[in-house]
């Protein structure tokens, strides 16, 4: 007896990041895992050495045609973030099963529509939030469970990145709120940070035992550039149940943080570097790395094969929270502008980079402290922005 047919993947978005999950399938391809079966890019497909493109796999300018001809079993979708809703309403009518880039969806409307389109077809979805396969983050929720760090008080996250003037220039949707009358939320939260946002909503749905319903949201957005959201903010979730979560985040910083989650809990606290699975848990005198990441495409090939047995990583229900949180960012002001004394620039022409002065400090402190910079008393501060959801009681936004 033959076993299962090698499913038919294609790429939507074959340039740009979606070189990156090029260099995903190609090992996967040549191991007969899967086959190549369509690139998807409005441009020429750009050349990979780490990811040549096979003979056999056709290239389309659009999705639509590409879904007609093809009928892939998988398609990974890898387009800007306004766009996704789209995409994966047409594939999963084609009958595909989905990989979609982060965010899946930029409201907490798109994504119960796109909920109702997986139960209504059957298919799967997993969201391209790849840290979720970290063991390092399995191994801290687990201490977290065992008692190690006590009850847990407090969930943060700190990063602290660098993006040139060429960040911004990279696409038409860079850097901006909306675009052709949809949403797109080219912030440092909602998009290039978003990792780091839900790595602390996993924490705390470990914590609960299900995905946390926020109550409410606060948060502080500046920019040192004429975009249209945030590249440095603040964000305090608090949550139905369980402890706050603080997100304190930048591209505009003085020195690389990749990214920490830091967990307070009455008995010590932990800390996961999550872009490179290091971990130190209260008593360590270190940090230690965790291997044994588990790829996210892998990982939905598997659940295909044996969907009881196999569940996803990154389900799309999993990620309601980070949808409610951009509903917060889609209703807050445009972000405050920092110029002038607080702000210097390295480099020139578009390699230039602009840091926030101390930003860095103010970011640790927020972290911290579970506080924001108003609270913190930074002079180039704002009060926040208060979302309170629709089904909390006496709730308001201002």
């Amino acid at each position: 007896m033959s076993g299962p047919a090698v499913p038919r993947v294609a790429l939507v978005g074959a340039n740009g990041h979606g070189r990156w999950h090029r260099r995903v399938l190609a090992p996967l391809h040549a191991a007969g895992r899967l086959r190549l079966a369509a690139l998807v890019d409005p441009r020429p497909v750009e050349e990979d050495a780490e990811a040549p493109v096979p003979a056999d796999t056709a290239v389309f300018p659009g999705h639509a045609e590409m879904l007609a001809a093809v009928r892939p079993d998988v398609v990974v979708v890898c387009t800007p973030p306004h766009t996704h809703l789209p995409v994966a309403r047409d594939a999963l009518a084609a009958g595909a099963d989905l990989l979609l880039e982060k965010p899946p969806v930029l409201s907490s409307a798109e994504h119960d529509e796109l909920a109702a389109a997986l139960a209504a077809t059957g298919r799967a979805c997993q969201v391209g939030f790849q840290a979720l396969g970290s063991a390092a983050l399995a191994a801290l929720t687990t201490a977290i469970a065992d008692g190690r760090l006590g009850t847990v008080t407090g969930i943060a996250t700190v990063a602290a990145w660098h993006r040139a003037d060429s960040y911004y220039a990279r696409a038409p949707w860079a850097g901006r709120r909306t675009l052709h009358g949809r949403p797109v939320l080219d912030g440092a939260l909602a998009n290039p940070l978003a990792h780091a946002v839900m790595q602390c909503l996993a924490v705390a749905e470990a914590i609960a035992g299900a995905p946390v319903r926020p109550v409410a949201v606060e948060v502080e957005r500046y920019r040192v550039r004429p975009i249209e959201v945030d590249d440095t903010a603040v964000l305090r979730i608090r949550p139905r149940t369980g402890p706050p979560v603080t997100a304190a985040v930048t591209l505009a910083g003085e020195d690389v943080v990749t990214g920490e989650v830091l967990v307070t809990g009455t008995d010590g606290r932990a800390v996961l570097e999550y872009p490179t699975d290091r971990l130190r848990l209260p008593g360590d005198a270190t940090p230690h790395a965790v291997p044994g990441r588990r790829g996210l495409l892998e990982n939905l090939l598997a659940h295909r094969d044996d969907p009881v047995g196999v569940p996803l990583i990154a389900p799309l229900a999993r990620t309601a929270p980070f949808t409610a949180v951009l509903d917060a960012l889609r209703a807050a002001p445009r972000p405050r502008l920092l110029d002038g004394q607080p702000v210097d620039a390295v480099g020139a022409g578009p390699d230039r980079v602009l840091r926030i002065r101390g930003v860095n400090d103010v970011l640790r402190r927020a972290a911290d402290h579970g506080a924001l910079p108003s609270e913190l008393g930074v002079p180039w501060a704002v009060p926040p922005f208060r979302f309170a959801y629709p089904d909390n009681p006496g709730g308001h936004r201002r």
